[in-house]
């Protein structure tokens, strides 16, 4: 397509953000129609609420908003499939992201588009304003940086840091996989499942499936399969080295793909091929989950003879998005005002989102939820809430 003429989508979009100038706005849930609403709403009547919250910081939750509100904050440097675009640029989607955390689970949230690279300085700024959220979302942030990012974020927040494009994506890919192997008759602990696309969503997916119990996990990055032998300039890809490939193969995409059992994709468009799906084993389980176009298209896929297809697209089967998991997890954690989004909810989270497939229902056409299913945002919440009492980390 040529850098001048836009998609019939592309261009309906244009123009609705044109006309709307913005996704979200801020609402008051008060009338303030004379001066007692004033007083009360305001002075003088509002010293008392500082006054509480001031001897008991926690009151913060009951006397202002602070209990739904989350921030969404971007830098601006892998902002969907269009890169380091900056933070203003990437002001549409935190929009956007805002306008699904209030859609699909009721949760407040305030885009923050950070005009900084330098780990240090974001996590300072994000710290010095936590105390107006109940949780942070981190969004469309470049890796390595988003991994520091989030870490010192957690050493030093009091509120769940959760960054979607990993952790969300991981849960996610994890209830597919789970609905899809169970359609296959296969069992998790005899699955390998090759990633392609070693960044902040590969790296995270991969771990994800490994502590949901998959056998062997060979991850590719532009260079190739990461194995044990080499030494690599990102330090996570050391690390994913250490408990992947077991038998520690080397080579390319394709060499990867021989014999496995399932290919997910978080890369570019147009890598593999039907040949490549032909040589994987029995019943292939293909995630192919670049946007807007998939590293092989479906009916490519199939061509190859992959039983399962899962896209992140909504125009086919089986889509993998999202937005199935991150309102609910948010809702689920502000409910009990949980000081983390730990592993133990995430993987509560994957696993109600598969549980919404019954075994009647589950084909190959069809492993998950619709994005659109009232079902998902409830479950998952419910999920959440109560993984954060067993782990601990619920406060009240």
């Amino acid at each position: 397509m040529s850098e001048n003429k836009m998609s019939p989508i592309a261009e309906e979009s244009l123009k609705f953000h044109a006309q709307k100038r913005g996704k979200i706005e801020v609402i008051t849930t008060v009338e303030i129609h004379d001066k007692h609403d004033l007083a009360v709403a305001y002075t003088p009547g509002v010293a008392q609420p500082c006054l509480e919250i001031q001897k008991d910081i926690n009151k913060s939750y009951e006397l202002t908003r602070r209990w739904n509100m989350c921030l969404v904050v971007t830098d601006g440097t892998a902002v969907l499939g269009l890169g380091d675009i900056g933070p203003e640029a990437g002001m549409p989607v935190m929009e956007g992201k805002c306008a699904l955390f209030k859609a699909f689970a009721d949760v407040d949230a305030f885009p923050l588009c950070i005009k900084s690279k330098d780990v240090d300085e974001i996590v300072r700024t994000i710290y010095l304003i936590s105390g107006s959220f109940g949780g942070v979302n981190l969004e469309d942030i470049a890796a390595p940086r988003c991994f520091e990012i989030e870490r010192k974020l957690k050493e030093i927040c009091d509120i769940p840091v959760f960054h979607d494009d990993q952790h969300g994506t991981a849960i996610v890919v994890g209830a597919a996989l789970m609905n899809a192997a169970k359609c296959a008759k296969k069992k998790l602990k005899d699955l390998t499942v090759v990633i392609n696309g070693a960044g902040a969503a590969g790296i995270s997916i991969g771990k994800f499936l490994l502590a949901l119990g998959i056998g062997n996990l060979i991850m590719v990055d532009i260079n190739g399969i990461i194995n044990r032998d080499e030494k690599y300039a990102n330090e996570a890809h050391n690390e994913i080295a250490k408990v992947t490939n077991k038998n520690n193969l080397k080579g390319k995409l394709a060499d990867a793909m021989k014999g496995a059992d399932v290919f997910v994709g978080v890369s570019k468009p147009r890598l593999v091929t039907p040949e490549m799906v032909h040589s994987m084993a029995e019943k292939p389980i293909v995630f192919a989950m670049a946007n807007p176009e998939p590293e092989i298209l479906p009916d490519l896929a199939k061509e190859g003879g992959a039983f399962i297809v899962g896209t992140g697209r909504s125009d086919y089967p089986n889509q993998i998005n999202n937005v199935l998991a991150f309102p609910g997890i948010f809702r689920g954690a502000f409910d009990v005002r949980a000081s983390d989004i730990n592993d133990e909810m995430q993987i509560a989270a994957s696993k109600a989102i598969a549980g919404l497939i019954s075994d009647e229902e589950l084909t190959p056409e069809n492993i998950m939820p619709a994005a659109f299913d009232p079902r998902v945002g409830k479950a998952v919440a419910k999920a959440v809430a109560e993984a954060a009492r067993k782990s601990g980390v619920a406060r009240i």
